[in-house]
């Protein structure tokens, strides 16, 4: 980040620590380059949460930067693995009722995959995973992506830029057409939207400094630990808005 050294990232980790936060029951399933492997199972077992980990080929890698109004400039260095059949994510996803998937590029997880874990359990899927185009250079965001994937899951996340690459010039309402039953759309510190068959909300943020980066993957398996909970939708997206919160607020102190 910045020119700095390299770090640790990814759904896995940032996700990861707000599971901790949350005192949740849950497992981590991860994948990485080999030349990580180590170092990554140390740092994924030291948050205190069961890890499964994958090494394979290379670790999918990003070099980024902040300006001064909190917009990003992400470059994509490394492109690693996709999952795959043999990576047996449902042999540890026994006792799974929901899960939060990460992708970090289109086509990370296949639709077969997906359908795979989806199977007896309900999905939330990062937008990373649909609009992200798989190749090197600057980040770019398109909605070239299988619309098949969305019918394995319950809730797919959004940040705004993502449901504007999906979208064009339309409403994010229109996101509704997707078919997906609960969509969420995150604007940073504006707070989020909730958009269900019968609903759309907005739900408000308190505005917390501190480094944003995995706020969303924060905010994702906080809104599923909640809806896991029996939270409603919109009750759901203030918890997690509450919990990316004071982790900001706990990061900048």
């Amino acid at each position: 980040m910045d020119g700095g050294t390299a770090r640790i990232g990814g759904g896995p980790w940032h996700a990861g620590r707000a599971l901790r936060a949350l005192q949740q029951e849950a497992i981590v399933v991860a994948k990485c380059g080999e030349p990580e492997r180590r170092s990554y199972h140390r740092r994924l077992a030291a948050l205190g949460l069961p890890v499964s980990l994958i090494a394979a080929g290379e670790t999918t890698s990003f070099s980024f930067r902040y300006d001064a109004d909190g917009g990003r400039e992400m470059r994509v260095d490394t492109i690693g693995e996709p999952w795959a059949e043999s990576d047996e994510p449902e042999r540890v996803l026994r006792r799974v009722e929901w899960a939060h998937v990460a992708p970090l590029l289109r086509d990370d997880f296949p639709p077969e995959m997906l359908e795979r874990i989806a199977r007896r359990r309900r999905v939330l899927l990062d937008g990373h995973g649909l609009v992200r185009a798989r190749r090197l250079g600057s980040l770019t965001l398109d909605r070239d992506f299988d619309r098949t994937l969305l019918r394995h899951i319950s809730i797919l996340k959004l940040a705004e830029e993502e449901a504007q690459a999906i979208l064009g010039d339309g409403e994010l309402e229109e996101l509704r057409e997707l078919g997906v039953p609960e969509v969420v759309v995150t604007f940073g510190a504006g707070g989020s939207l909730v958009l269900t068959r019968d609903a759309a909300v907005r739900v408000s943020a308190r505005p917390t400094r501190g480094d944003p980066t995995g706020a969303g993957d924060a905010f994702s398996v906080a809104y599923l630990s909640a809806r896991a909970g029996g939270h409603r939708p919109i009750s759901a997206a203030r918890r997690a808005s509450a919990v990316v919160s004071a982790l900001l607020a706990a990061a900048a102190r």
